[in-house]
């Protein structure tokens, strides 16, 4: 008896036709109607019967689409010939008919080659037909395509990593932004305090080129912290650490905290501004501190990106249910293209080594992250030339 099963089948196979091979305890059956069909109906999955030995005795056409090879060229061949080299040469063929042997069933997940000698990644099922002595008479293969499917994962995998590290480099700069903003603001406040003790000539009195020489120390002290301070800001804002305490807040009392602190700025780049007349009816759902901070911020762009002579005008109103809150100037405006590009970190339109505007370009991306975060946004409407209005729009309250 030949060890090779099928040998002795005669005359051509055509393809998917079914051998009859003999072996000892029993005898492999052509499949008789509906199973028959059913195999070779079947044009996604490869599905072929071995004998003992690993070799090829049937070949439906699912074998031969997605393997390359016909009927003909495959019927009697080992099926390790599906095997990269270095699978053959570690026995890998073999090892899975064993186990399929002793455990009735083998399947696995790897690369497989097509006559082509393209691979492709398949699932692989063998499962081991015994006759009714319980004798071994071959195995049952059924082999599908999975590439599309593993190049998907594979993708799907890589993308979730590189989301995973941006967040982890976003974590890291926003902790070392916040990290170094402190560690830089202490020595800043120390130096105020020393700045006010000399201003003040507790250590004695000042001529007035001391004077002047200590104004001009206060002032690089002051632009100094309020740089410092966006960093800090957009470090927490970007880390998610900004809390807020919404609750109802008239917009004139917010006005008027914050026109004290904007008129010595007005007035030294001789910038008239015209706050609107109170108006205790105008009512927002907002972080009061939160919502000052982002006023400041944008009548201090106002303010600085205007030229001297200019105007600068701050309205409040309910609209359509919500509290509005404008901030209009009479600058150069912006352009189209560029409405958006503002509100990104880091950014100064016409920022340059010799450009008179000052900051580190992130209080517009400040002010609108915390617009929205208390449920509310920051747009602006500009014209070259015409000047520009920011809008910040709230919940109203009561």
């Amino acid at each position: 008896m030949n060890d090779r099963a099928g040998s002795d089948a005669e005359g051509p196979r055509d393809e998917g036709r079914f051998a009859v091979a003999r072996e000892a305890g029993g005898t492999l059956h052509e499949t008789p109607g509906i199973h028959r069909l059913l195999v070779e109906s079947v044009r996604d999955y490869a599905i072929f019967v071995l004998d003992r030995t690993g070799h090829i005795l049937t070949w439906n056409p699912g074998a031969q689409r997605l393997k390359g090879y016909t009927a003909d060229e495959v019927i009697g061949r080992h099926f390790s010939i599906f095997y990269p080299r270095d699978a053959v040469e570690r026995g890998h063929p073999v090892h899975e008919l064993e186990i399929a042997e002793a455990e009735g069933r083998y399947e696995e997940e790897g690369w497989r080659i097509r006559k082509d000698g393209t691979r492709f990644w398949a699932n692989v099922i063998i499962t081991a037909l015994r006759d009714d002595d319980g004798e071994l008479i071959g195995y049952a293969k059924i082999t599908r395509d999975l590439t599309d499917r593993r190049a998907a994962h594979v993708t799907a995998i890589a993308d979730a990593r590189k989301v995973a590290e941006a967040e982890a480099a976003s974590r890291s700069k926003s902790e070392f932004l916040a990290a170094m903003s402190h560690e830089l603001r202490t020595p800043l406040s120390s130096i105020g305090a020393y700045i006010d003790i000399l201003a003040y000539g507790i250590q004695g009195p000042l001529n007035e080129a001391q004077r002047d020489a200590v104004e001009r120390i206060r002032r690089g002290q002051q632009h100094l912290l309020a740089l410092i301070n966006d960093l800090l800001n957009f470090g927490m804002v970007d880390a998610g650490r900004i809390s807020y305490h919404i609750a109802p807040v008239h917009l004139c009392e917010v006005i008027e905290s914050v026109m004290p602190l904007i008129e010595p700025l007005a007035h030294g780049r001789r910038i008239a501004v015209d706050w609107q007349a109170r108006d205790a009816d105008v009512v927002a759902l907002a972080d009061r501190t939160r919502l000052e901070q982002v006023l400041l911020n944008l009548v201090s762009n106002a303010i600085k990106y205007n030229e001297p002579g200019g105007s600068v005008a701050v309205r409040h109103v309910l609209r359509d249910g919500r509290a509005i809150m404008e901030v209009s100037d009479t600058g150069a405006g912006i352009p189209a293209e560029d409405t958006e590009a503002i509100f990104e970190p880091f950014t100064q339109l016409g920022r340059s080594l010799t450009s008179p505007h000052e900051g580190t370009g992130l209080g517009l991306a400040i002010s609108r992250d915390l617009a929205r975060g208390m449920n509310g946004d920051l747009t602006v409407r500009s014209a070259v030339g015409e000047g520009s209005t920011f809008t910040l729009t709230l919940p109203a309250g009561e």
